[in-house]
């Protein structure tokens, strides 16, 4: 696997920043359809109140619901950690549940604290959590598409693979920023660009905000702000858009 190397300092600047910001950033180069990149409602943040991530996906798949044939429940958790080195940088876990409907919870206290300490910076699954309480005190972003108490018969069959999580297909090294809001991936060409231009965009958008916060406000002055917004984003689409 051959992955386009992203400084570490681009991933730490686009964590300055939301995810819906980094969507809006998105568009502005064209690069995709408006309703493609990210992962719909099912998949919500554990851990609300902490911030923005910036990684690269490290997939898997995962079931619960029937005993394995061989190795123990979590037979293949040190091969899974071992892959993390064929990233770039900090790896992202992203699990899909093959199980239908969920049985048991993907993840919890165990598997997070191996995940951090070997350099994850979050977990993203269409199945469950569980240990919320533990996992929010090592600090480890979490999102899911809900809580299950019990692990079941936890086994991961595939790793590195493409997986399909929250309505959005995600394969190894995929380029993916996450917060309250949702998770999006963000294509990797315009990647370093994109965490320049986010400063820009928040910029544009004070041009309403800020009139917004004013003590007087009237319907022509919103009107005027919003033109002023909408002159400052199109300079950004112009000047980054692909659509020529």
């Amino acid at each position: 696997m051959t992955l386009p190397a992203i400084p570490q300092a681009v991933l730490k600047k686009l964590e300055q920043y939301d995810t819906p910001t980094v969507c809006n950033v998105i568009e502005l180069f064209a690069v995709r359809p408006q309703t493609e990149g990210y992962m719909d409602q099912r998949i919500r943040a554990c851990f609300p109140e902490m911030g923005p991530v910036c990684g690269y996906a490290s997939t898997a798949t995962f079931r619960s619901a029937v005993a394995p044939h061989d190795s123990g429940a979590y037979g293949s958790l040190d091969e899974q950690i071992a892959r993390f080195g064929e990233l770039p940088g900090p790896p992202i876990v992203v699990v899909q549940d093959l199980d239908e409907p969920t049985k048991a919870a993907t993840f919890g206290e165990v598997m997070c604290s191996t995940y951090k300490a070997f350099g994850a910076c979050g977990l993203i699954t269409s199945g469950a959590a569980r240990d919320l309480d533990q996992v929010r005190a090592i600090g480890f972003p979490c999102f899911s598409n809900g809580v299950n108490p019990s692990h079941g018969w936890p086994q991961l069959p595939a790793f590195h693979v493409p997986v399909h999580v929250g309505g959005l297909a995600v394969y190894p090294g995929d380029l993916l920023h996450a917060d309250q809001n949702g998770v999006t991936n963000i294509p990797p060409e315009i990647a370093g660009e994109a965490a320049d231009v986010c400063a820009e965009f928040v910029a544009a958008e004070e041009a309403v905000l800020d009139y917004c916060r004013g003590a007087e406000t009237t319907v022509a002055g919103f009107a005027e702000a919003r033109r002023e917004m909408g002159r400052r984003v199109k300079q950004l689409q112009e000047r980054v858009s692909r659509k020529k």
